[in-house]
């Protein structure tokens, strides 16, 4: 259903079909889409020319979080919104999204003051429709120290409290795009939409290349909706829609610190000598911080950090925490991703709204831009009503949406609340098949209810476990990946299905070559593919950790 062992063979029954949507892009606001059309009954395909979340979706500051800063730009409409939608994540698939309580430190002469903190998340609890439980707290000096004491003390007033949730923005994607798979959806990454298919000034398909075996494919659906992110404006171009509106592109990145450098307690947002905020975040026994927001005019598949956004996140580190002393020898690792925002004339990259807008042009080509991860499952409600007011328009009815209580794919754990004990339980069952305490826990909160068709190939292909050369742990997740999460590539998962490559580096030195090995012998690689994606591994390997240097790249003429 969802393997990159039979990717191909479904994009060849995809030309046999007319579908009723296509959507264009596997992020997490087209996985979204999918879902969303798919439980209502539509026909649905969707292709996605890198892998999904290849873009901005695993890019992210990996929060699932309502905009407390957009209540300064006056976006009430929208830190409502999202802000409700939290929750409705949370509950959909708790496995991939975790309440974390936020400290917000204010400072003489900084953004936030007690008054404006304590009135902005009182409202901030309002809008979002917090739980009494999760609603804010005020602490003095001391107590922020309590919470924190790496926090700078100089000129401290006291710390806002609230909360906030954490998610594998990435894993988040997939589970996503895998629910809408089980209910009928044909997905499928890899596959570059090259152009459109027109009938009398109507877009009625598109002519797609497998960028894995370079075959082109017809495929044809009544209703095509642009959900590319960066590339929705190259989609427009190619429909020769670009007009009005369009998007800037910001980039944002993050550094990844060991806790043993930086043994942050807490997760905290704070505000640097030039006005912004950036947030600081314990994760899986490392640090990491950013974001930057600049404009970006590169290429939107290959963001890089630079040392001058390497020093800006540096700077912030040691500004707020004074006595880490962090340098560029501590970085571990980094991600670097971009915003596709809607251009805002002569407003700055961080001022620019992040609200979304839908766009049909005249061939009925639909758009779908802007947005935020959050609100992602009520962009999607917005952009089938649409696609389903059309339908009405010809004598055809779908339901109304019923994604609000859905739980994506894993999370069938009995809600948030049933989770604690679904963990334990499976944990226990891992460990009676032979795995650590820890390897299992974390499989079961990586895969939640799906970690028994993870645990089945420990017991169905014990000759295969032993002759991979990989321990028990990295074989489940691997094979697990290839048949049930079309891992096509090795980046696909150390990046994506993972996030190793951003929070574990070293363990993607370890057993890079065991699991490209692996790899090539299930997907019958050519030794030019082999050595093509073992390449493209050891790219973003440096990548993660060298910066670009814009004079040398001045210099030279390297974009």
């Amino acid at each position: 259903m969802f393997s990159s062992q039979t990717r191909s063979n479904k994009l060849v029954d995809m030309t046999q079909n007319q579908y009723d949507l296509l959507v264009i892009g596997g992020g997490i606001t087209g996985s979204g889409i999918a879902l969303d059309a798919t439980h209502r009954g539509m026909k649905t395909a969707l292709v996605e020319m890198q892998d999904f979340a290849a873009g901005t979706s695993s890019r992210s500051t990996k929060l699932v979080h309502g905009g407390l800063r957009y209540l300064k730009q006056f976006e009430v409409k929208m830190v409502a919104e999202v802000g409700k939608e939290r929750a409705i994540v949370y509950e959909n698939g708790p496995h991939v999204t975790t309440p974390e309580w936020m400290l917000l430190p204010f400072h003489t002469g900084g953004t936030f003051g007690k008054f404006s903190t304590s009135i902005g998340l009182r409202v901030y609890d309002f809008l979002a429709g917090v739980k009494r439980s999760e609603r804010r707290k005020m602490f003095s000096a001391e107590e922020t120290l309590s919470r924190e004491p790496l926090v700078k003390s100089k000129d401290l007033k006291g710390g806002g409290y609230y909360v906030e949730y954490k998610t594998d923005d990435a894993r988040l994607t997939i589970e996503v795009a895998k629910e809408a798979a089980a209910r009928g959806a044909d997905l499928v990454n890899y596959t570059k939409v090259e152009n459109f298919i027109y009938d009398k000034g109507k877009v009625v398909g598109v002519v797609v290349r497998d960028q894995l075996t370079n075959k082109e494919y017809n495929i044809y659906a009544k209703k095509i909706v642009n959900a590319a992110g960066p590339w929705v404006d190259t989609l427009r171009e190619k429909d020769n829609s670009k007009k009005g509106k369009q998007l800037q592109l910001t980039k944002g990145i993050h550094l990844v610190i060991d806790q043993e450098r930086f043994p942050l307690k807490q997760a905290i947002y704070f505000d640097t000598p030039d006005g912004r905020m950036v947030f600081a975040i314990p994760r899986d026994g490392k640090t990491y911080v950013g974001t930057t927001d600049t404009v970006y005019k590169e290429d939107a598949r290959h963001p890089r950090m630079t040392v001058k956004d390497r020093q800006y996140v540096i700077d912030a580190i040691n500004y707020m925490f004074p006595t880490v002393d962090i340098t560029v020898d501590d970085v571990e690792s980094s991600w670097a991703g971009v915003r596709p925002l809607i251009h805002e004339q002569g407003k700055d990259p961080s001022e620019i709204s992040r609200k979304d807008e839908i766009w049909t042009s005249e061939s009925g080509l639909i758009t779908i831009a802007g947005g935020k991860l959050t609100g992602y499952r009520k962009m999607a409600e917005i952009v089938v009503n649409r696609v389903a007011e059309d339908f009405k328009a010809e004598g055809r009815e779908f339901e109304s949406c019923q994604t609000k209580h859905l739980p994506i794919s894993g999370g069938n754990v009995g809600g948030s609340g049933g989770f604690p004990t679904f963990v334990e339980q499976k944990v226990k069952e891992g460990i009676k098949l032979g795995l650590s305490r820890d390897a299992a826990e974390k499989l079961v909160k990586r895969y939640g209810s799906n970690v028994d068709k993870v645990y089945r190939y420990m017991i169905e292909r014990p000759d295969q476990l032993k002759n991979s050369d990989l321990p028990a742990s990295v074989f489940l997740q691997i094979q697990y990946g290839i048949e049930e999460e079309m891992v096509s590539k090795p980046v696909d998962f150390f990046i994506r299905r993972t996030g190793a490559l951003f929070f574990d580096i070293n363990w993607v030195r370890s057993w890079k070559k065991q699991v490209i090995a692996h790899m090539a012998e299930e997907l019958k690689w050519t030794p030019e593919q082999t050595k093509a994606y073992t390449d493209e591994l050891e790219q973003h390997l440096h990548d993660a950790v060298v910066p670009v240097d814009e004079k040398v790249n001045r210099m030279t003429g390297i974009s």
